[in-house]
């Protein structure tokens, strides 16, 4: 048993990359769409490049979009409109009518009172009977010989816009009859009041319209014809034109519905697993053969799959609940966020294994993987490093570009001509591209849960107005110029031999920060011919020199430095020991047996180019200082006799640098502190 346990505690991290790669695949196939994949690929403009295909069974053909769009215009434009009638108006009109004629009649009229009240409600009541229709913005556009249905209580009857009056109409009607009218009746008090109860009755019903126009639109057939079992379909080298497309569809749709059933679950799933399991195997190929530090790093795997699935996730989520269109998904997050906290290559590797799954399950995967793929290179390319934030608004724009030009090519050739294409896909590419900047805050969120560094937050540091580096410019100036030196030379050194040249510059401001809490015992902090380790024994004094590095990790963890500067503290001076005291000590105790680890820094050494680079331009800068004649003769031997001695002391065997690159420094070294410390001409007095 122990045995057992021993072996599982040397195999741990196998056993992690074997457990996260099984997590992976599990999550990504249940979220994919449970049913079978068509086994043809088609596309609309191009040839049928497999064998003649004829019917397998009898299938209806299904209408397209635009024929089932078509249709449903024409119900909406031909549909029969509603309107209610309300009774309650013609009441009212009338009795104000014969209100106002007993107010107005003169008892000395020689008219009859009672044959104008009659002849008025007889009118009124007739034109209201056939109607008077309110003219809405709906009504605008319709015919006069358009049937509009009635309303009124619970019965419903039929009437020809035409027929129906409106207001104008109702009152030419009105003036009209009282012009052919009898003689008792009096039409001048009549001419002078109609007009004042002619009203609407008629009232457009735009709920009810709708209801009749849904009912209709629910009978609209999704079908147009029957394909017979045996029926040729489409031969080999037969260009797809919308009709044969459309007839290909309706076999997909029939063919998933048929075959992706429950029984055939399991053989889908075992199918998903393999191709899955294909592209995240060559995954881990690709970080074995390239990037082993990654695939070393449990947390960066993690990580990298986390997204992957994430993405992949998103994805099977939109095609389930059926989103407004594939290409609104802001695919090129991945890339964006792989590129931040990776490299080039990486990103572009994992973004093409996440396309390559998804192109599993989204419909023309041939044009999904041009489109998302080359908006993927564009974005990786847009984005060299995360120092200006406009950066990733130039992105956006280039991720759209991208997407609207491919796409533009691709349809032109299936299409054949540009207004065949459908231009609300660049409104989708739009939307996808500015989601794209939502990665800047989960940026943020991902270096919090995960412990990364991005470029923007090493920008932040990289402030020397930040608290840390105001406080060690205030209490430590000297340490504060060195730090800057150090700086410069090491983000120089980094960017000849490759790598993060904002990582290297950020550790090199904080190397130095434990010089905080005593100063005066740095001789780039002292001032005059004061020097407090005059006072001390060799052994303490070493004590004190070798304890920054400690209190500069304290203080670094006291204001949340994230991990990836503390290392520079840590290995900036590795293993190596503190020359000046131990020789003195030597000296001063000539017969005594000496403990080497009193005068030896604690490492560990450096383990990257970053560190190795900070661990050089550190000593050599420092150095540089004691120089009595500076000429090249002397900063060369300097420079050679520092890095010489730091590599005989194995101080970069951990470190993933080469005897090259160290020698491509040794000269960038030399030709900067030559600028340093150039010897001006002495001007005449």
């Amino acid at each position: 048993m122990s045995k057992y346990i021993s072996y599982i505690r040397g195999k741990h991290n196998a056993i992690f990359r074997a457990f996260i790669f099984s997590i992976t695949v599990i999550l990504i196939i249940w979220s994919f769409p449970k049913q079978g994949k068509f086994k043809y690929e088609f596309q609309l403009g191009k040839q049928w490049l497999n064998e003649d295909l004829v019917a397998p069974f009898d299938f209806p053909i299904l209408k397209s979009k635009d024929e089932i769009r078509e249709e449903e215009n024409k119900i909406k434009s031909s549909s029969k409109i509603y309107a209610k009638v309300d009774s309650t108006i013609v009441e009212s009109k009338l009795t104000e009518a014969k209100a106002e004629i007993n107010k107005k009649w003169k008892s000395e009229s020689v008219y009859d009172k009672s044959k104008t009240i009659d002849f008025l409600t007889a009118s009124l009541a007739n034109i209201y009977k056939t109607g008077i229709i309110e003219i809405s913005d709906d009504l605008e556009n319709k015919k006069a010989d358009d049937e509009i249905g009635l309303v009124k209580g619970n019965q419903t009857y039929d009437q020809t816009l035409g027929n129906l009056f409106t207001l104008q109409t109702a009152y030419n009607y009105l003036r009209d009859t009282l012009k052919v009218s009898g003689g008792l009746i009096d039409k001048g008090l009549l001419a002078s009041i109609c007009e004042n109860y002619i009203a609407h009755n008629v009232f457009y019903d735009e709920e009810l319209t709708d209801k009749f126009i849904e009912e209709s639109l629910k009978e609209i057939s999704s079908t147009r014809d029957l394909m017979k079992n045996g029926s040729r379909i489409i031969s080999k080298g037969e260009i797809v034109d919308k009709n044969k497309y459309q007839v290909l569809e309706s076999l997909k749709n029939e063919f998933l519905a048929q075959y992706a059933s429950k029984t055939n679950y399991g053989w889908i799933n075992a199918g998903f697993a393999i191709l899955v399991s294909v592209c995240i195997s060559l995954l881990f190929t690709f970080l074995l053969l390239f990037r082993k530090d990654i695939l070393d790093d449990n947390v960066k795997v993690t990580f990298m799959l986390f997204i992957v699935t994430l993405n992949i996730m998103m994805v099977s989520l939109s095609i389930k609940i059926d989103i407004l269109n594939i290409y609104i998904l802001p695919f090129c997050i991945l890339p964006v966020i792989m590129r931040v906290f990776y490299d080039t290559r990486t990103a572009l590797f994992t973004h093409l294994m996440s396309c390559l799954i998804i192109g599993f399950i989204v419909p023309n995967p041939f044009e999904f993987m041009m489109l998302e793929f080359t908006a993927g290179i564009v974005s990786i390319f847009s984005i060299i490093s995360m120092r200006n934030r406009s950066q990733l608004f130039i992105s956006v724009g280039l991720i759209f570009i991208a997407l609207s030009l491919c796409y533009f090519g691709i349809h032109v050739i299936q299409e054949g001509k540009p207004e065949e294409i459908d231009y609300t896909y660049f409104g989708w590419f739009g939307v996808s591209a500015m989601i794209t900047l939502f990665s800047y805050p989960l940026i943020y969120i991902f270096e919090k849960i995960f412990g990364f560094v991005s470029e923007v937050s090493l920008l932040e540091l990289a402030d020397t107005n930040s608290p840390l580096l105001r406080e060690l410019a205030l209490k430590a100036p000297g340490t504060f110029q060195h730090s800057l030196q150090v700086a410069n030379l090491a983000e120089d050194a980094v960017r000849q031999i490759g790598g993060s040249t904002l990582l290297v510059r950020t550790g090199a401001l904080y190397h130095d920060i434990g010089k905080i809490d005593a100063p005066v015992y740095f001789i780039e902090n002292q001032s005059g011919n004061i020097n407090p380790h005059n006072e001390l024994s060799a052994d303490e004094s070493a004590h004190i020199i070798i304890d920054h590095v400690m209190k500069g990790i304290e203080r670094a963890k006291k204001y949340n430095l994230p991990d990836q500067i503390i290392d520079f503290i840590r290995t900036h001076h590795g293993t190596l020991t503190v020359q000046y005291f131990y020789r003195n000590f030597i000296i001063q105790h000539p017969d005594e047996k000496i403990d080497i680890s009193m005068f030896q820094y604690p490492g560990p050494i450096p383990f990257s180019k970053e560190t190795a680079v900070l661990m050089m331009a550190d000593s050599v800068e420092a150095a540089s200082r004691s120089l009595k004649k500076y000429d090249a003769e002397t900063i060369s031997a300097l420079v050679d006799k520092i890095i010489n001695h730091q590599i005989e002391e194995n101080q970069f065997s951990n470190s993933d640098i080469t005897f090259k690159d160290i020698n491509i420094i040794k000269k960038m070294f030399k030709k900067k502190l030559l600028n340093i410390y150039h010897l001006r001409i002495e001007y005449p007095s």
